[in-house]
């Protein structure tokens, strides 16, 4: 694989450049490329190196590496509406969201501010990481960023939408985690046997609908 570094910083302007690479090499159709894997500021291409072997002889790497500068040597820019839109149901607070009042007063807001300024942001997927299909969403309200848990909770349940620093995400099943948890969501994050895995993917727009808890259940 290789590995292509476009900055250091988790910042919408980043991860537009990292992802306007990943436009330019799906386009290009690189032989033997066989995942293309975006981040905060780098970007993953796997590659069979054996088809770069059987058609140029020599280092297939030297080859690879050389082909996606040829590629990416012409910026190239994302639109704001690339990506599909996406709208993601939340049940906000109480048992659901058990940290959204203490958000609250973190932020200096009331709870029902603090659903409107999360609800009302368009976030763009910057990556899937920690787990399969925990998407990793930049455009977070400044005003609602807080620092993850202290103590992070062994299990968080599947669905819950939480914030943790500058950012906020999904989790896509049970798992643990110190991000402070402000709802729930009822939307399957990622499911094996779907295609594709993943309810959201990198590159995607992102908002959510608070949902009163009747809806949930339903």
């Amino acid at each position: 694989s290789l590995l292509i570094r476009v900055g250091d910083a988790i910042d919408v302007a980043t991860s537009a450049r990292v992802h306007a690479a990943a436009s330019a090499l799906h386009a290009a159709g690189l032989p033997g490329v066989v995942d293309i894997v975006p981040a905060y500021a780098t970007l993953a291409v796997h590659f069979d190196p054996l088809a770069w072997v059987d058609a140029h002889g020599g280092p297939p790497l030297a080859h690879v590496v050389s082909a996606v500068r040829a590629i990416l040597a012409s910026p190239r820019s994302v639109s704001d509406e690339a990506g599909r839109a996406i709208e993601i149901p939340v049940c906000y607070g109480g048992a659901l969201g058990p940290d959204l009042d203490a958000l609250a007063a973190h932020a200096g807001l009331d709870a029902d501010e603090v659903i409107a300024r999360h609800a009302n942001a368009v976030y763009r997927v910057a990556m899937l990481g920690f787990a399969p299909g925990f998407p990793y969403l930049l455009g977070l309200d400044p005003a609602l960023a807080m620092p993850r848990r202290a103590s992070p909770r062994t299990r968080v349940p599947a669905g819950s939408v939480a914030i943790g620093g500058v950012q906020t995400g999904i989790y896509p099943a049970p798992l643990p985690g110190g991000w402070q948890l402000i709802g729930r969501t009822p939307r399957v994050l990622f499911d094996a046997a779907r295609d594709p895995p993943s309810l959201v993917m990198p590159g995607d727009r992102v908002r959510f609908v608070p949902i009163a808890p009747e809806a949930l259940a339903a």
